[in-house]
C-alpha cells in the first residue's frame, strides 16, 4: 500500500479541529485556584441542534424534516431523542454527567458565518464589537493569563496581554533545539523584546512538544494537562465543517452524522484525559447558528437560528435536557423558517464560567458580556 502523505494545511482540512489552552494559575499571582476547568468545543459552520437532538415529541419534526431525523435516535424522554452518533455522550448522560439546552443561541439572527463566529466567540453586544473573547475576559477576572497551543490565539481567547501562544512542532527532534542563539539576540533588545525572546527559548526546548493533530488525541492531551498540578484551566477545540447545505443525511454515516460522532470522540477524549479531574470539569459546545427546520432541494439545510447546546463533565450531577420548547408549527418558526432561540446561551456560557472559575454571575454578566441583566441559569444545569 502506497505511503499516504498529508501536509499539515492538508491534514487539518481533513481532521478539521485546532487546540487552544490557557488559564495557568501563577504562584504569587492568582489569588485562589478556581473550582474547576472549562472546555469549549467550537462547532463552526453551524450544528443542526433538529437533527443532532430530534424533538419526536414534536408533531412537526416528521412532517417537515423526515429525511434529516435519524430512526435509531437513542430516546431520552417522553419528547427529546439523541443522534446515534452520541454513543459516549448518551454514556455520559445516563451516568449524570451530561446535559443539553435546546433550543438556543446567541442573540444573532442574520445568518452570516463570519458574524455569528465572531459573535460567539466575542461575546459583544454585536459582531466584531470586541477585540477580546468572553473566556478570555473571564480568565482575567479570574486573575488567570492565558496561552494558546496554536500559532495563533482565538478571539474567544484574548482578553489580556497576560496570553501567549505555543505551537508544538511535529517535526523529531524539534524539541532539542539550541537556545545559544535565541540567548544572544535577547541581550541586544530593550527590556520587553528581551522577554519574549526568552518565552521562545524555553518553549523551543519543552519536552512532549509532539502532539497528534486528530481531534481525539488533542482532546485527551488537553485533558491530560488540565489534570496537572498548576497545568492550565482553560481549553479550547475548534471543529469546522458544519455547513451542510446539500446532502446533509440523518443516521451516523452521513456528513452531519460524522461530524457529531468526531464530537462525541473528542468529549471521550477530555474523559480519558482528565482522570480524576473530570469530577470538577465542564465541557459545553458552541455554534454560530442552527439550521432550517424545512430540508431544502438538496437535501440539506440553510442557515438558521435556534440550535442545541451539549454539557458533560464531572461538575454536572443531574442529567437533563434543558429547553422552554417554542415550537416547529410554522407560525412558531423564526422568521418561519427557523427553530426559535427561547434561551439566550450566553446565559449558560455564563453558568459555566461561575461553576469553573468561581465568579460571581453579577459579574459576568456586566464585565464579560456586557448585559447587566442577562439572566442566571446556573441552577438549571448544576443543581
Amino acid at each position: 500500500m502506497p505511503k499516504l502523505n498529508l501536509t499539515r494545511r492538508e491534514f487539518l482540512k481533513v481532521s478539521g479541529a485546532s487546540l487552544f489552552l490557557a488559564g495557568l494559575p501563577l504562584p504569587g499571582f492568582t489569588k485562589d485556584k478556581p473550582p474547576g476547568t472549562i472546555s469549549v468545543i467550537m462547532l463552526e459552520g453551524g450544528m443542526d441542534g433538529l437533527t443532532a437532538v430530534p424533538p419526536f415529541g414534536d408533531p412537526n419534526l416528521s412532517k417537515m424534516r423526515n429525511s434529516l431525523t435519524p430512526d435509531n435516535y437513542l430516546k431520552l424522554n417522553s419528547f427529546f431523542g439523541l443522534h446515534p452518533s452520541f454513543q459516549y455522550f448518551s454514556g455520559l448522560m445516563a451516568k449524570n454527567n451530561a446535559s443539553i439546552v435546546h433550543a438556543t443561541n446567541f442573540p444573532y439572527i442574520l445568518r452570516s458565518h463570519f458574524e455569528g463566529q465572531n459573535l460567539m466567540q466575542g461575546g459583544g453586544l454585536s459582531p466584531f464589537s470586541e477585540t477580546s473573547g468572553w473566556l478570555g475576559r473571564s480568565l482575567e477576572l479570574a486573575k488567570l493569563p492565558g496561552r494558546s497551543l496554536s500559532l495563533d490565539m482565538p478571539l474567544i481567547l484574548r482578553g489580556t496581554d497576560r496570553n501567549d501562544n505555543f505551537y508544538p512542532a511535529s517535526i523529531r527532534s524539534s524539541s532539542n533545539l539550541k537556545t545559544k542563539l535565541i540567548d544572544m539576540i535577547s541581550m541586544f533588545h530593550s527590556k520587553e523584546g528581551s522577554s519574549v525572546f526568552k518565552k521562545v527559548s524555553k518553549k523551543s526546548t519543552q519536552k512532549d512538544s509532539i502532539v497528534p493533530r486528530d481531534p481525539a488525541s488533542l482532546a485527551k492531551y488537553a485533558g491530560k494537562a488540565m489534570s496537572q498540578e498548576g497545568g492550565p484551566l482553560s481549553s479550547v477545540i475548534k471543529v469546522t465543517q458544519f455547513d451542510t447545505h446539500a446532502n446533509q443525511g440523518a443516521d451516523e454515516f452521513g456528513k452531519h452524522g460524522k461530524l457529531l460522532k468526531l464530537v462525541d470522540e473528542i468529549i471521550a477524549g477530555y474523559r480519558e484525559g482528565l482522570g480524576d479531574a473530570w469530577d470538577n470539569s465542564i465541557i459545553l459546545t458552541l455554534t454560530e447558528f442552527g439550521r432550517t427546520v424545512r430540508v431544502n432541494g438538496t437535501w440539506g439545510t440553510e442557515h438558521g437560528y435556534g440550535s442545541a447546546g451539549l454539557l458533560a463533565g464531572g461538575s454536572i450531577t443531574k442529567s437533563r435536557v434543558i429547553s422552554k420548547w417554542p415550537g416547529l408549527a410554522e407560525n412558531e418558526q423564526f422568521e418561519k423558517r427557523d427553530l426559535m432561540s427561547t434561551i439566550d446561551y450566553r446565559s449558560v456560557c455564563a453558568a459555566c464560567i461561575e461553576k469553573s472559575l468561581g465568579l460571581d454571575h453579577d459579574i459576568i454578566a456586566d464585565k464579560v458580556f456586557f448585559t447587566p441583566e442577562l439572566p442566571r441559569v446556573y441552577d438549571y444545569i448544576f443543581s
